[in-house]
């Protein structure tokens, strides 16, 4: 049994694993009440949440007694303080029960996380079945991350595209909150578009052409604050669904471009959708279209594992023995940390 610990920013969470099994549970504390009134993230209030959520959560991971053998812990990127307390956690829990301690990193967990649903279906014949999907290329798609990833045969990941400036999940929350919507806006902003016409305004894509193989965002987040400028309160309010849809549609057509020119150049044999923007169901669906396009099954994470999750971090001890650490001793938290870092 593997017990992950994941605390990268604003979701204390725990989760246990059984590589005979799959996934036996989860526990996760939202501190989304806590930022609220902040409009975002607050580093000092995100410590202070850890530190009180994780033992209330551990008590029900722990019921029953579990065999724990392995614990898996992030340590990178995130918040340096948030990052801090899982670790601390988990060290001390390793010095316990003497079991080792992994270093995990926190956006291969979300690479991963598209094949957790594959092994829970049969276990036993995960193995074989991962290897025929790869090489396999991967979208992240978070409030802090945007990149395009190949995950090839041998299970080293390189980088195809990343976002120069912000990333997708930044750009539709500042959106929303452009908007008036409070934190975090993405979701609400998903609702709104629903009610709108993507076609009725204008946004830029950023790097149309096939030979820039990158994202960007910002001028997108520039261009709808013009646009809103130039609107009077009340045609705001008129043309607010349809504004919402028209640029949830150019953010996602500059994602999925990119990622039909990555699919063009080079030859995989899956493709996966992960992080928390993933839940968008316009997003999922249109991967769902590219992967039909491609004549390639697409693996897009389960709703409950595209946020910071537990889950991932488990699973990722289990099947990306190359991605992790084990220094029980002296693990140290790295806010840095890079995907192909622990490649």
């Amino acid at each position: 049994m593997i017990l992950g610990v994941e605390s990268s920013c604003d979701e204390s969470a725990l989760a246990l694993f059984d590589p005979k099994v799959g996934i036996r549970g989860e526990w996760v504390a939202s501190q989304i009440p806590a930022h609220l009134e902040y409009g975002g993230v607050v580093p000092e209030i995100a410590v202070r949440e850890h530190v009180e959520n994780f033992f209330p959560l551990l008590e029900q991971a722990l019921h029953g007694n579990p065999a724990i053998e392995r614990i898996a812990v992030t340590a990178g990127p995130g918040l340096a303080g948030c990052l801090a307390v899982g670790i601390g956690l988990a060290k001390s829990l390793g010095l316990l029960w003497d079991v080792p301690v992994l270093g995990a990193n926190h956006l291969r967990g979300h690479a991963f996380s598209p094949f957790i649903g594959l092994h829970s279906a049969n276990p036993g014949v995960f193995k074989d079945r991962m290897s025929e999907l790869l090489p396999h290329l991967g979208l992240i798609v978070s409030g802090g991350n945007t990149l395009l990833f190949r995950l090839g045969e041998d299970g080293r990941i390189s980088i195809v595209a990343e976002t120069l400036d912000d990333a997708v999940g930044e750009a539709l929350d500042k959106g929303a909150k452009l908007f008036g919507i409070s934190y975090p806006g993405g979701a609400e902003l998903e609702k709104l578009a629903k009610e709108g016409n993507p076609s009725s305004h204008e946004f830029p894509r950023a790097f149309p052409e096939r030979s820039k193989m990158s994202f960007s965002f910002s001028g997108l987040k520039t261009s709808l604050r013009y646009r809103l400028d130039k609107m009077s309160e009340t045609e705001v309010l008129k043309h607010r669904n349809d504004v919402c849809a028209s640029y949830q549609q150019a953010a996602f057509d500059q994602l999925c471009t990119k990622t039909a020119h990555a699919l063009d150049a080079d030859e995989y044999r899956s493709l996966g959708l992960s992080g928390g923007v993933s839940n968008n169901l316009v997003l999922r669906s249109r991967f769902d279209e590219l992967g039909e396009l491609h004549g390639l099954p697409c693996l897009v994470a389960e709703p409950r594992h595209t946020g910071d999750n537990a889950a991932m971090i488990a699973f990722l001890a289990q099947v990306d023995p190359t991605g992790l650490s084990d220094c029980a001793d002296d693990l140290e938290f790295s806010p840095s940390l890079k995907l192909v870092d622990v490649a």
